[in-house]
């Protein structure tokens, strides 16, 4: 065989390490595809725990909203009954708040009826009715003064500008300036509030 022959049957023949190289790539090949065939139901465990976590946590979400529906819904209903209760309760109190008033002036108009069925008898007693005209009107100064209805009656007091208004100026000997000498009409006041004035008569001031 010629030296050329020789050399160019070394040429196509690889060196024993380099015929050794592609199976060691390929065993490794082969051993990355094993391990992922394992690994992969491992993967697909921990996916479908996590995915069963969410569904429990949407589920908990789900039931915790519909419990703060349920409260909001029974807080808006409570107050909107406290509101309309509050409303009749003003109205009632619009209505009725003279109940007791009213009540205990019916006592008064009880007593004057009586009064004035007597005075019709030709024969009555002028005292007796003097007498049941005077104890109607205390019972009617009673009711008004439980209900905070006080009688302005000043004569002989200092005059006020604020209680009393004066008619006339009138001298009156031995009095003070400024004094409410006489009360043509009596006022009232109603828990310290004014209703109305006492019509008086005052002496001039020095």
């Amino acid at each position: 065989m010629s030296e050329n022959e020789q050399m160019g049957k070394d040429e196509t023949q690889p060196a024993a390490g380099e015929q050794e190289q592609p199976s060691v790539a390929a065993a490794e090949a082969a051993q990355d595809t094993t391990t992922d065939t394992e690994a992969s139901p491992v993967v697909q465990e921990e996916v479908k725990a996590s995915a069963e976590d969410l569904a429990k946590e949407l589920e908990m979400a789900r039931a915790k909203a519909s419990e703060n529906w349920d409260m909001l819904m029974r807080a808006k209903a409570e107050t909107e009954n406290l509101r309309k209760r509050h409303e009749r309760e003003l109205e009632n109190a619009h209505k009725y708040g003279l109940d007791r008033f009213v009540n205990d002036l019916l006592q008064v108009r009880d007593s004057l009826e009586l009064g004035h069925q007597a005075a019709q008898d030709e024969a009555a007693d002028l005292a007796k009715l003097r007498e049941g005209t005077e104890l109607t009107l205390k019972l009617l100064t009673d009711v008004m003064e439980r209900f905070g209805v006080e009688l302005i009656d000043p004569e002989g007091e200092p005059f006020s500008h604020e209680q009393h208004q004066a008619m006339m100026m009138q001298p009156k000997e031995g009095v003070e300036p400024n004094t409410v000498i006489q009360v043509l009409q009596k006022g009232y006041s109603l828990n310290g509030r004014l209703l109305r004035p006492a019509m008086v008569i005052v002496s001039p001031s020095a």
